[in-house]
Parts: C-alpha cells; sequence; structure tokens
C-alpha cells in the first residue's frame, strides 16, 4: 500500500483541532516532504522519524518519493506531536504494518532519534476531543494520567516506537487504563483563623468568596493584604467535575502536568508586578495561555498593584467583564477562558503609611494622586470591592481571641450562599449581566433612595451602580433575605473605599 491515512490532533488554544495525516509513497527523487501549514518543529520530524524508524530496525523507504499531508492545509501545526503518526504512517504505507490496525485510532507522540516516545502537551483536551469524535487514543505513556481525566476515553499507551510496532502486528493494542481522581482534594492551605483582628476585611473576603467578587486591599505594609489573599482559595466552593476538567486543560495547554492532589480545588495565581502584558494575558507567536488563564476558575492576586505598568493593568479590562481573552497574531489566533477572580493589594501612598497612626508618612498629596492615578478609573470601577486594611495594633498580636473562625466554617457559609444564586440565577452574582442586575437584584424603596443620594455624592458610574448592586444581592444572600434592602446598600457602599475617599 502507497497511502496511509492517520488520525491525529493539532493544539490551537483550548482547542485540539481534527488533523489527518497522509503519508504517500511514489518513485522519483528520493526525499520526504511535509506539506499543510508547518512549524518549524513540524517540518524537522523527517529527520527525526527516519532516524527512529531505522534505529527501531524498520526499513525506511529510502528509494521513494514520501510525501506527507497534514490535512487541513489551512490550519497551523506545531510541535512535535504529529512525529509518531507520521512515522506509523511510513511503516503503514510502506506495508510494515497493516492499516486496519490503526482504524479508529487518533495519535499523538514526540520521537527521539532511539525511537522513544515522549509526551505533549494539551493530552487532555485531545483525548476529550478523540471521545466526542468516537476514536480511541494512543499517546506516550507519560500522558496516560491526564488523559484519564477525560472519563470514558478509550486510551492507548506506548513508550517506544519499537515496541509499538511489534504490539500493532501482534494484534489490537491493548487498553491502558488509570483511576482518574474521583473526589474533591481537601483543602490543606493557610487557615483564616491565622489571620488576627482585620474584622473588616475578612467580612469583605467572605463577600468576596460568596459571590465571586474582585477585591482591592489598601493598607500600610505588614497589615496582613497578603495573608487574606492567600486564604481566599480556601474559602471558594470546591469546583465541578466539568470546571475541574476546564482547570486542568488550561495546565496541560500550558505544558504543566495537571496536580492531581489538588483536583477540584481552585488555582491560585501571584505573578510578579515586574511581569509583562503577554506573561498577564498570554501570547507568543504560538500563543500560550498567560496568568489570567491559569488563574481560571480561580483567585489571580496582583500584590502592589499600582508597581505594575500601567499598560499591563489596561490588559485587564475586558477579561473582567467577559471572562474570556482573544490573543490575535497575524497568523491565528486563539481564545482562552479567564474567570478568575481578582484580588489586588496596594499601599494608600508611595511610602506607604498614609493615614496610619504612625503618622510615618511625609508624602506631599500630589505624590499620592500621582501614585494613585496608575490606577484607572476604568479599572477600579471594575473591583467591586475596595477595603482598608489598617495597621494591626500590638495588642491584637498578642491577645487570646475566644472565638476564631477556620476557613472551614467561613467556606459552609460561602457554600450556601452560592447555592443560593445558582438556584435562582445559575451564576455568581459578580457574573450577572445589566437586565438580570435589574431582575435579580433590584433594591426596595428605602434602599433605592440610598443608593441613588450615593450616586450622586460619589459620582458613581453605571457600572459602579451595577456593582454596588451586585455586591449588595450578595450581603443578602449570606443573611438569607430576599430581597435587598437599605442595609445591605449601605455595606456594599462601604466597600468603595477609594470612591469615598479620593486622593
Amino acid at each position: 500500500m502507497s497511502l496511509a491515512t492517520v488520525y491525529s490532533r493539532a493544539q490551537n488554544g483550548l482547542a485540539a483541532d481534527a488533523v489527518v495525516v497522509e503519508v504517500h509513497l511514489a518513485p522519483g527523487l528520493p526525499g520526504l516532504s511535509i506539506v499543510g501549514l508547518p512549524e518549524a518543529a513540524v517540518r524537522e520530524a523527517r529527520d527525526r522519524v527516519k532516524a527512529a524508524i531505522v534505529t527501531c530496525g524498520y526499513q525506511f523507504p529510502n528509494s521513494r518519493r514520501i510525501t506527507v499531508n497534514l490535512a487541513p492545509a489551512d490550519l497551523p501545526k506545531e510541535g512535535g506531536r504529529f512525529d509518531l503518526p507520521i512515522a506509523l504512517g511510513v511503516l503503514v504505507a510502506s506495508g510494515q504494518i497493516a492499516a486496519e490496525r490503526l482504524q479508529g485510532l487518533e495519535v499523538l507522540g514526540e520521537l527521539s532519534l532511539s525511537g522513544e516516545i515522549r509526551p505533549v502537551r494539551g493530552a487532555l483536551p485531545a483525548a476529550l476531543r478523540a471521545r466526542e469524535a468516537g476514536r480511541a487514543l494512543l499517546l506516550p505513556e507519560d500522558n496516560l494520567a491526564e488523559a484519564a481525566l477525560a472519563r470514558d476515553t478509550r486510551l492507548h499507551t506506548a513508550n517506544h516506537l519499537a515496541s509499538l510496532a511489534a504490539a500493532l502486528n501482534a494484534g489490537p493494542l491493548p487498553a491502558a487504563t488509570a483511576r482518574p481522581p474521583n473526589a474533591t482534594a481537601a483543602w490543606a492551605g493557610p487557615d483564616l483563623a491565622e489571620v488576627r483582628g482585620q474584622f473588616q476585611a475578612k467580612r469583605a473576603l467572605e463577600v468576596a468568596a460568596a459571590g465571586g467578587h474582585s477585591l482591592l486591599m489598601i493598607g500600610p505594609p505588614g497589615s496582613g493584604k497578603s495573608m487574606l489573599a492567600q486564604r481566599l482559595p480556601g474559602l471558594l466552593p470546591p469546583l465541578s467535575e466539568a470546571e475541574s476538567l476546564e482547570v486542568a486543560a488550561v495546565a496541560s495547554v500550558a505544558g504543566a502536568t495537571p496536580d492531581l492532589a489538588r483536583w477540584g480545588l481552585p488555582p491560585y495565581r501571584a505573578p510578579h508586578h515586574t511581569a509583562s502584558a503577554v506573561a498577564l494575558v498570554g501570547g507568543g507567536s504560538l500563543p500560550r495561555p498567560g496568568e489570567i488563564t491559569l488563574a481560571h476558575r480561580g483567585v489571580l492576586f496582583l500584590d502592589e498593584l499600582p508597581e505594575f505598568e500601567r499598560a499591563v493593568l489596561e490588559v485587564l479590562r475586558e477579561p473582567l467583564e467577559n471572562g474570556q481573552i482573544t490573543v490575535s497574531r497575524a497568523a491565528r489566533q486563539a481564545d482562552f477562558p479567564a474567570r478568575f477572580q481578582l484580588v489586588a493589594a496596594m499601599n494608600p501612598c508611595p511610602c506607604g503609611y498614609l493615614g496610619d497612626r504612625s503618622e510615618r508618612c511625609r508624602c506631599t498629596p500630589d505624590q499620592v494622586a500621582r501614585y494613585r492615578s496608575r490606577l484607572s478609573g476604568p479599572l477600579l470601577d471594575r473591583i467591586d470591592l475596595q477595603v482598608l486594611v489598617p495597621r494591626v495594633e500590638p495588642q491584637a498580636l498578642t491577645a487570646r481571641e475566644d472565638r476564631v473562625e477556620t476557613s472551614d466554617e467561613v467556606r459552609q457559609r460561602v457554600m450556601l450562599c452560592r447555592q443560593r444564586q445558582l438556584d435562582r440565577q445559575g451564576k455568581p452574582n459578580a457574573q450577572l449581566g445589566a437586565p438580570e442586575v435589574e431582575r435579580h437584584c433590584a433594591p426596595d424603596a428605602e434602599a433605592a433612595g440610598l443608593l441613588e443620594l450615593a450616586m450622586a455624592r460619589l459620582s458613581l458610574s453605571a457600572r459602579a451602580y451595577h456593582r454596588t448592586l451586585k455586591v449588595a444581592r450578595t450581603l443578602a444572600d449570606l443573611g438569607g433575605l430576599a430581597e435587598v434592602g437599605a442595609a445591605q446598600v449601605a455595606e456594599a457602599l462601604r466597600y468603595r473605599e477609594l470612591d469615598r475617599s479620593p486622593a
């Protein structure tokens, strides 16, 4: 047989698009050419494939003209994931493996010169799409645990081309099994009970967790802002099976093995303030996910917020609204999910001690204004909760508190509150659109009057108005109230610190 067809998958963002690898042997000038928009790593497969086949003791058809077509031709292909399907195609086309052995099979894998089959990125999205297509997936053995997260996908693995070819010639490939996680891991991170004092900040943290709201903490150095942020993931409800798969698929595409020990737990990302815009939102000539996608379904913590470049912070505006990011390049475009919960921390002034009772601040009003102006109004408008985190007094650090709530106790209230939101509208309050806010967050007469007065005095935008209502709705849900009242609106307005006290 001079023509062989092997099914595979390309990687484009989180999509695993189907690719048909066609290998044709014909008389003519000897050589191997790869067509179908291959990137450099794919073009180099001809050398790896030839060396691997020869090293494994099989015949490479040096006297024939070999053409490898990767269809569809307009879909970019990158990486070494097509090495194994190309090699199997050459062996089938040259009659060294029976064609029927590859029927109903999709193949992924990179080859070493010795024939070893190396792992590839994006095995989980490929397994999910293979399951949808009704085909089995043959992939490197090192990718098995990751691919097995796609339940009910028929999987086969191999670690060397020689043993794989021998197994294919001997009969049907044996099924590979790996036990996927079947329960949510217990939270073993830092506990909220370890934070002394800061009752208002803890309350804001619970509200943020309950409604999925973004949060900005403003306070002097050492007041506990980072401690509080690190404890937010422990207050969030566990991820569902579908959400856990999304998080694992993001890690797979980023080239990291999904951490099965944290299955079902929200991710937590804390990039340094020197991170670039591309590091934050993703990019590159071959688009990779950035920090906001790696924090999908979890928490993105930006410490020292004004120290980030302003252009870097501005790229957060659309993902905060839409929950996704589209990375566009001249040759390709990739869509990445970005449904993250933003938590940020900043000092009140350049030296950090404005308003502190130690009276150490020597910053002028102009310096404070320039410092805070690094955060644009449109960005601050998208942050639901802005709270002060004052310096903790020494007696609060040494005093023994009779009753300290743990993360687990707060999480139980958060989960109950989230369930009320899901039963009512199918999503957390922070994700409500404007029409849904009018329907589900309508305040009573007294609360509406208070909010109207606050909008006039604080010059709140329409976006800030809706976000205040969403926070008030979360406060009502925490209290088990059916309607948003004046008390909830008043508390929600207290969480807009930078609107109430501009520099």
